[in-house]
């Protein structure tokens, strides 16, 4: 049997060979699979003549399968098997009871937001994996264009072809100090406060502080930081220290929920950045990812108690 030949049987041959097989007779095997006797006998027919041998003996009374039918027996057993293991896998995860949810994020938003997120998408959808990859915004970028991420969280600037953007939450500006700082009086900050204040920033490869550089443009105030770091952690930990105050992103905040540390909304200008999960617009939405997205924006939403509207 070559492989044209194969491509050329069906499952409705197969199906009629293994239910002549089971019940020894055409008439009983047409009943089992509601269909007409001579459509089933044509079936068989065909079926042996793909395969060019003979499946059964047939008598007055009964079929019998030949050697050649006892082997092709086992072996379409298997494949009807392995078919209906495929059509239960398939639907399983179209009902997003099983598969594989690929989530790349930078750090801090990997651990302020997606933990609760995830937790909360395990408790109704406990047979899929989540793999989770904290990495910087370029490789989370590359990740979902390649395939190796099916969604990316973060703040992204415009992208090219290929990728497309599913806003989740507007993320405001807000100055993080030590619980004993003066700051902590006030409900509310103006810009202009910063100025008489060693201010802890990211360096400039962030995007963080490419927009605390823009808060200090648009209120025309020099922007002399006393200290510059890479990661938010360290920011943080510096301003416990009571070394100045950071100007941060609102969902930073979680990661002071046990610290000396408290925050308070910028204004005049108050901004704000978009933080979205981006997938690749080239493959379909798998469904494990269709059932993330609501819980991923309520839990950012939640983180960040001071967005826009």
């Amino acid at each position: 049997m070559n492989g044209g030949a194969f491509m050329k049987i069906t499952i409705r041959q197969i199906e009629g060979f293994l239910a002549v097989a089971e019940c020894g007779q055409f008439s009983q095997a047409s009943r089992r699979l509601n269909t007409a006797q001579p459509a089933l006998s044509q079936a068989i027919k065909e079926l042996e003549a793909e395969l060019a041998v003979r499946l059964f003996d047939r008598t007055t009374r009964r079929v019998e399968l030949t050697e050649a039918g006892e082997e092709f027996r086992a072996a379409a057993a298997k494949i009807m098997e392995d078919l209906s293991q495929a059509v239960g896998n398939a639907k399983g995860v179209a009902d997003r009871r099983r598969g594989r949810l690929r989530i790349a994020a930078p750090p801090l938003l990997a651990a302020a937001v997606l933990p609760q997120a995830i937790t909360e998408y395990k408790a109704l959808y406990p047979d899929i994996t989540v793999e989770l990859r904290d990495v910087g915004t370029e490789e989370i970028v590359e990740s979902v264009r390649s395939g190796k991420a099916d969604c990316g969280l973060g703040t992204f600037p415009a992208m090219d072809d290929g990728i497309q953007h599913l806003a989740l939450v507007r993320d405001r500006l807000m100055v993080f100090c030590a619980k004993d700082h003066a700051f902590v009086e006030e409900e509310a900050l103006r810009w202009s406060a910063l100025v008489a204040q060693p201010v802890i920033t990211l360096t400039r490869q962030s995007g963080i502080r490419l927009l605390t550089e823009v808060g200090f443009e648009t209120a025309h105030l020099p922007f002399r930081p006393a200290y510059e770091v890479t990661q938010v952690s360290t920011a943080i930990a510096l301003v416990e220290a009571g070394l100045g105050v950071a100007v941060l992103p609102t969902y930073a905040a979680a990661a002071v929920q046990d610290r000396k540390v408290v925050t308070r909304p910028l204004i005049e200008p108050d901004l704000a950045r978009e933080i979205s999960l981006i997938q690749s617009s080239t493959r379909s939405t798998i469904p494990a990812l269709t059932g993330f997205v609501p819980i991923l924006r309520r839990v950012a939403q939640q983180l960040a108690p001071y967005r826009d509207g």
